[in-house]
């Protein structure tokens, strides 16, 4: 079967003139392309008759051109452009961020995860301080990480009553030196050994690996206990 029916026909004594010609082609439709399965004979509208369209469905996704593993379609040329490849990173660091990629959604939530609130729970009940001018590492990265954090932390009991002080393991802010006095830029409160244990909560920075620092009052006091309430990694 034929594919296009000219505009023309010949018989054996036909005259050929340019007319004749030119209908040929100029007047030449197209049979309906049965056998396929992404194209049709156009039979109504004006103009259109005759002519080939693409049916309803006739392109899929096996027709398109092949994209590449972790691309889609579209534009982020900044202007009207065809569309084009953009690239979907799989960073869970975001490290190759641009604003030209995108990212995949595990890549996301692993981002999120990273630096995220998180609830700890984490305690310990050895701490000791001896005095404002000696400080002693409270080592966190077990926890933490081995990178700066912010950390709730509740900080309670001892065998006897005293202030403590926390702070950024290196920095030189120091209590205000009078057990009567607040922290001046460390964080700090009374501790006891109340039934409930008297304490309080801190807010506090640990340094890049983690640790923390802390002094107390002028009296010996051993068995402080701390509750690491939530922390949340730092870049």
């Amino acid at each position: 079967m034929a594919i296009i029916t000219t505009g023309n026909a010949f018989g054996a004594t036909d005259p050929v003139t340019s007319t004749t010609l030119n209908n040929i082609a100029n007047a030449a439709t197209f049979n309906d392309p049965v056998d396929e399965t992404s194209l049709e004979l156009i039979t109504s509208g004006v103009g259109l008759i005759g002519k080939l369209g693409i049916k309803d469905g006739g392109v899929t996704k096996a027709k398109i051109e092949n994209v590449a593993n972790l691309r889609v379609l579209g534009n982020t040329s900044g202007s009207v452009v065809a569309p084009q490849e953009v690239e979907i990173l799989d960073d869970d660091t975001m490290a190759t961020a641009d604003a030209a990629t995108l990212a995949t959604s595990e890549s996301i939530k692993a981002y999120v995860d990273e630096y995220a609130l998180k609830y700890s729970g984490a305690t310990g009940s050895s701490l000791q301080v001896s005095g404002y001018g000696t400080y002693r590492d409270l080592d966190l990265s077990s926890v933490v990480g081995a990178n700066r954090a912010l950390v709730i932390m509740q900080v309670f009991g001892g065998n006897t009553s005293t202030n403590t002080y926390f702070r950024t393991k290196g920095i030189l802010i120091k209590p205000f030196g009078s057990s009567n006095d607040s922290g001046f830029g460390a964080n700090g409160g009374v501790v006891g050994p109340a039934v409930d244990g008297d304490g309080y909560t801190c807010v506090v920075i640990t340094d890049e690996n983690g640790v923390l620092e802390y002094t107390g009052g002028g009296n010996t006091v051993t068995g402080i206990n701390y509750r690491i309430q939530a922390y949340q990694k730092l870049r």
